[in-house]
């Protein structure tokens, strides 16, 4: 029982850094520019400012978007005959949308799970 416990508050953090809240209370914002964290949360004083998520979030970031883009990419290529500008202009503002979309909310459930299992997110060795 405990250990489903701790599953759910270790899916609960990381959905509530997903969404760019607080992991502690799900009420406080996350970030305070578009990928720099807060130090400390508005509403609950959690820390955060020591948390470092570093590669993790861009890793995320391109393994959803490459699944999500690829296979797209290669239904609708086959199926449309698009000059090559059309098409390499649509494929490349997709996948920059979709980045800017996903990075900081990798970002956020970095900090989630890494806050949850009190992980330092620093190099620390």
């Amino acid at each position: 029982m405990l250990q489903q416990n701790n599953r759910l508050s270790f899916v609960r953090a990381t959905a509530r850094g997903f969404a760019g809240r607080c992991p502690n209370c799900g009420k406080g914002k996350l970030f305070r520019a578009f990928l720099k964290p807060i130090e400390q949360c508005a509403c609950c004083s959690e820390a955060f400012g020591h948390i470092r998520a570093d590669d993790g979030p861009a890793w995320l970031t391109i393994l959803i978007v490459g699944h999500m883009v690829v296979p797209l990419l290669l239904v609708v290529e086959r199926h449309t005959d698009w000059p090559e500008w059309a098409a390499s202009s649509f494929w490349s503002t997709l996948v920059v949308v979709l980045v800017l979309v996903f990075l900081p909310r990798s970002k956020g459930a970095f900090i989630g799970a890494i806050w949850q299992t009190r992980g330092t997110g620093a190099d620390d060795a």
